[in-house]
């Protein structure tokens, strides 16, 4: 195995255009007690690198590798954990990479709200590099059947698209409103039709609708459109926080909205009657469980998903992440080393 390895750096956080990342060549980072080192095979490219690249969310781990997308094959096993993982398994490393599991919050399950979690690509070096070091113990078992390409989105996007699905609320077969169609986006609209919900969206981008409409969306409009029809329940995937007053208008009685951004801008401010009352609701998502991360693996396996994705040599990551914050991408930008 080659001592060395091409990986990303947030050299400074600050806006794309400022040029964020730099490419470096350093060591192999070596696997610490409970991980193994995985080589990276396909990485996506999520909203949540872009804020940590452009200083959106705070700076956990300085000079932080991005990434936390990674389809994987394993390398290296260390000590009590052969057996577990061995050379060659491919896996998946997610955005949750510890918890202290002795917490209030661990303890009943919500792991997703330890005051002591870590993430990939945030606290710890992620995948926009040649190889990754990862816990055994939040590693990911993957579905067959697709390619690395196609899975490595299913890891965040997918996982967390789920989990706001789960937290708006959806009623079987009911009406549910999409704001904003990326990569998480067009993965929950396709596990909410498969539910047999209608599925409404409301996106930028010419090409975003279509994919939309391609997948059987019942419509696409613009972000801040009203839907044909009130809704049970909205999902907010962009990070804007003008788009939460016309999502709550569009709530029928009893609606519920799920914020699905780590980072949203603020709010304006609400009218009780409008926005609020009859029991409409806003709940907002915070990462997930690996509870969370099975239950929709398990539902990829069983229900084969479209993912669409737009690959990237590892060398062009800035140009990826430019990319996504123009918009220009569509469904998953994913690195491809």
């Amino acid at each position: 195995m080659t001592s060395a390895m091409r990986a990303w750096r947030v050299k400074q956080p600050g806006p794309v255009a400022t040029q964020p990342l730099v490419l470096s060549t350093e060591p192999v980072p070596a696997a610490g007690p409970g991980e193994v080192l995985v080589r990276v095979l396909a990485c996506g490219v999520c909203r949540t690198d872009l804020h940590v690249a452009e200083g959106d969310l705070p700076v956990h781990r300085p000079h932080v590798t991005p990434g936390h997308e990674v389809v994987g094959e394993v390398v290296a096993v260390y000590g009590e954990d052969a057996g577990r993982v061995t050379p060659g398994d491919r896996v998946g490393v997610a955005w949750l990479r510890g918890t202290c599991g002795v917490c209030r919050y661990c303890r009943r399950g919500a792991e997703n709200l330890c005051p002591h979690s870590t993430y990939t690509g945030w606290d710890a070096d992620g995948g926009y590099a040649d190889f990754v070091t990862a816990p055994v113990d939040y590693m990911h078992r993957l579905p067959a059947g697709y390619s690395c390409q196609e899975l490595a989105p299913l890891l965040c996007a997918g996982i967390i698209g789920y989990r706001a699905l789960e937290r708006a609320q959806l009623p079987r077969g009911g009406r549910l409103g999409i704001y904003g169609f990326g990569a998480s986006a067009h993965l929950a609209a396709q596990v909410a039709l498969a539910r047999g919900a209608v599925v409404h969206v409301m996106t930028r981008g010419e090409r975003a609708r279509a994919l939309a409409l391609e997948l059987g969306a019942a419509s696409a409009g613009g972000p801040a459109d009203a839907p044909p029809e009130p809704l049970d329940s909205a999902i907010l995937f962009a990070p804007a926080g003008e788009l939460v007053p016309p999502a709550l208008e569009a709530l029928d009685s009893g609606g519920t909205l799920a914020v699905a951004g780590i980072h949203l801008t603020d709010l304006p401010v609400l009218d009780y009657q409008r926005h609020l009352f009859r029991e409409r609701q806003i709940r907002s998502v915070t990462a997930n469980t690996r509870g969370d991360a099975r239950a929709f693996l398990t539902f990829a396996a069983e229900h084969r998903l479209r993912v669409t994705t737009t690959p990237y040599p590892l060398a062009a990551a800035d140009q990826a992440l430019a990319d996504l914050a123009a918009d220009r991408v569509s469904g998953a930008a994913v690195l491809v080393p």
